[in-house]
């Protein structure tokens, strides 16, 4: 097994809500990706509704996408 050692700041450590020292690659690629998640889901939600599309109904939403074909 290789390791591999990564710095990284206070405010990370903290927001990745880290709790030990060693972690394994399968627990820090799953920290990683659900931040990132989160980042993408707030994301998304500013832009629904900058554009309104989170004032849309559910059949609205289906015809747009049936509209669009996909």
């Amino acid at each position: 097994m290789k390791t591999i050692n990564v710095s990284i700041s206070d405010l990370e450590y903290n927001k990745f809500g880290i709790k030990k020292d060693k972690l394994t690659f399968s627990d820090l690629v799953d920290m990683v990706s659900k931040e990132l998640t989160k980042q993408n889901l707030t994301k998304s939600i500013e832009l629904a509704e900058k554009y309104g599309l989170s004032k849309m109904t559910m059949d609205e939403i289906t015809k747009e996408v049936k509209n669009a074909g996909l």
